[in-house]
C-alpha cells in the first residue's frame, strides 16, 4: 500500500524564493530536528491529530466576545478585573493577522525565510505598548498554569508573535496574556451545556532565541538527514517500525530457505 503525500512546496536549498516557515513548524524544529526536516525537505508529515473542534469552538467565540469590546474601544470585564490597562486593539488588520495562513508576517533576509504566525487578540496599552494575546482551552481539576510540557510550546508561540512584532515596527510590551478557559467538571450534570472558569495569566516573553534559531534551521534544512531528538515518539516508533519489518522479512526467508521458522 502507498502513501500519498499531499503536494506542496518543499524547501530546496538552490530557489531564491522566499520560503514561507510558519510558527508551528519552528517549534516542530526545536522538539525534534527529524521530523521537521522530513517534513520540510521531504514531505513527510507527521500523523496528525484529528481537529480540537471543542477548542477551536471556544476560540472562536472568545474573538466575538473581545470584538464587541474591540468595537466599542473599552476594556473587556477580564482586563479590569485584572487590573489591565489596555483595551483591544482596533485595525483593519486585525483579520489578516489572525488568518492561519497570513498571519503576521516578517521576511527574515539571512535566511530568506518568510516567517509568518496568525494571532488570537492584540492589546494596546495606554503607554503605546502592545500585548500579544493568546487564548487557550483546557478542562482540568486544578488551575491552568505554564508548568508542563505543552506549557513549554505556548511561552516560544507567544515569543515568536513578540518577535514579528518588533520586527515590523511595533512597540511590543515583554508581558504577553495568556486568556486560559478551564473546563469545569463539578457540575452534577452536563445539561447539554459545558461551564468554564476564566484566567488571565501573564508571562515576561524572551524572543533572543527566535534569529539564531532561524540559522539553525537554514543550516539543518541545507544538511542531510540530522538525528532525531531523544524523546521523539514519532522517530522511535519509525525506528521500532522498520526494525520489526526488517525481522519479519528476514524471519520470512529464513522459513522459506530451511521449511520452519524455528
Amino acid at each position: 500500500m502507498a502513501y500519498t503525500f499531499k503536494k506542496r512546496r518543499l524547501y530546496n536549498p538552490g530557489e531564491e524564493a522566499a520560503f514561507k516557515m510558519s510558527r508551528s513548524k519552528i517549534d516542530l524544529f526545536l522538539n525534534c530536528p527529524r521530523c521537521f526536516y522530513l517534513d520540510q525537505r521531504r514531505g513527510v508529515k507527521r500523523p496528525e491529530f484529528p481537529a480540537f473542534t471543542l477548542n477551536s469552538a471556544v476560540d472562536h467565540l472568545l474573538k466575538k466576545e473581545f470584538d464587541i469590546h474591540r468595537a466599542a474601544g473599552v476594556a473587556h470585564p477580564l482586563m479590569k478585573k485584572y487590573k489591565i490597562d489596555a483595551v483591544p486593539l482596533q485595525s483593519e488588520k486585525m483579520d489578516e493577522w489572525r488568518h492561519t495562513f497570513t498571519g503576521i508576517q516578517y521576511l527574515h533576509k539571512p535566511t530568506n525565510f518568510l516567517v509568518y504566525g496568525a494571532i488570537d487578540d492584540l492589546w494596546r496599552n495606554s503607554g503605546g505598548e502592545y500585548h500579544i494575546v493568546d487564548y487557550k482551552a483546557t478542562s482540568k481539576d486544578k488551575e491552568p498554569d505554564l508548568e508542563g510540557e505543552y506549557q513549554q510550546s505556548f511561552k516560544r508561540q507567544m515569543e515568536i508573535y513578540q518577535w514579528l512584532f518588533r520586527q515590523n515596527g511595533f512597540k511590543v510590551s515583554p508581558v504577553g496574556y495568556f486568556v486560559y478557559v478551564n473546563g469545569r467538571r463539578d457540575k452534577e450534570a452536563f445539561d447539554s451545556k459545558l461551564e468554564f472558569d476564566v484566567f488571565l495569566i501573564s508571562y515576561k516573553g524572551d524572543d533572543s532565541w527566535v534569529e539564531k534559531t532561524l540559522f539553525e534551521i537554514k543550516k539543518s534544512l541545507s544538511g542531510g538527514l540530522p538525528a532525531p531528538a531523544e524523546n521523539c515518539e514519532y522517530c522511535g516508533y519509525r525506528l521500532a517500525a522498520a526494525q520489526a519489518a526488517a525481522e519479519e522479512k528476514s524471519s520470512k526467508t529464513q522459513k522459506g530457505a530451511t521449511g520452519a521458522l524455528f
